[in-house]
């Protein structure tokens, strides 16, 4: 069985990060190993939620997996909350990453704007943290961060895409994954790129009229599971677009749904039949 470890913060509700990782990992038939960078009784959507920083246990814990031999077939990051949280990652990928499939999603902006809590200087050390991955998969906002390069809104086309993406490339990472681009009206496409081959797919899907939380994360997690199954990066994104999308619509078939994520625990059937 594969073994992937995904790190990030948890919520002890919210269905983001490793509430929505772990389970999607598990479910493809991956084993999931965790670091947990900090804890929080909600995500960040919540009023008055509690923090608890875990920065201080990470060496901890991987210092006791070298004791155990303990190893790995992917490593995946995700929302990473401190410059010294980067550079534990870095230090991580030495200690584990040699030869495995190394998976950055740098959570940390959107909309044009950054996540609370976040600058631009943290956003261009994100980016050194890129520069050492196999697959990174921004949006266009932490697409342009990245780059220390002005947020576009919507006036860009796919020649501009392009132009971001192999500039992306060049920070150090093979492959390319940019989400959330839109410039086919009314749909929602995700565009790979990979630098080896200066190859370009892109993948259109319909754009559903709603916005929750997670469903980044929850693209991500079906992504890189794929990506380690063997799937090739336009098999993967398209796979996890189209769960995403089902996830979302089955959440919003209910009229009392939850605001704050989406039942992607539904769309587990789909996802594994179209995982074969």
């Amino acid at each position: 069985m594969k073994r992937i470890v995904t790190i990030q913060d948890i919520s002890c509700v919210g269905k983001c990060s490793l509430t929505v990782a772990l389970p999607i990992i598990s479910a493809m038939g991956i084993e999931s190993a965790i670091i947990p960078t900090a804890v929080l009784s909600t995500h960040t959507g919540f009023k008055n939620f509690t923090f608890h920083d875990l920065t201080g246990e990470i060496s901890k814990i991987t210092s006791h997996w070298k004791e155990q031999n303990i190893g790995f077939d992917g490593i995946y990051t995700g929302y990473l909350g401190s410059f010294e949280q980067l550079d534990l990652m870095k230090e991580f990928f030495k200690d584990f990453g040699k030869g495995k499939t190394l998976f950055v999603d740098p959570c940390m902006a959107d909309n044009g704007k950054l996540y609370p809590g976040f600058t631009r200087e943290f956003a261009l050390a994100m980016a050194k943290l890129c520069g050492l991955a196999d697959v990174i998969c921004p949006n266009i906002t932490e697409a342009t961060l990245l780059l220390d390069k002005p947020y576009p809104g919507d006036e860009y086309d796919e020649k501009y895409i392009k132009n971001l993406m192999e500039e992306l490339a060049k920070l150090g990472s093979k492959k390319v994954i940019l989400k959330g681009v839109g410039y086919k009206k009314g749909l929602c496409g995700v565009i790979t790129f990979d630098s080896a081959t200066g190859a370009f797919s892109e993948y259109f899907h319909e754009l559903v009229p709603a916005k929750f939380h997670g469903t980044g994360d929850i693209f991500a997690s079906v992504a890189f599971s794929a990506v380690v199954l063997g799937k090739s990066l336009e098999e993967a994104v398209k796979l996890a677009a189209d769960f995403t999308v089902l996830s979302i619509k089955k959440t919003m078939a209910h009229t009392d749904h939850n605001w704050y994520g989406v039942d992607f625990e539904a769309a587990f059937p789909w996802l594994l039949q179209n995982l074969q």
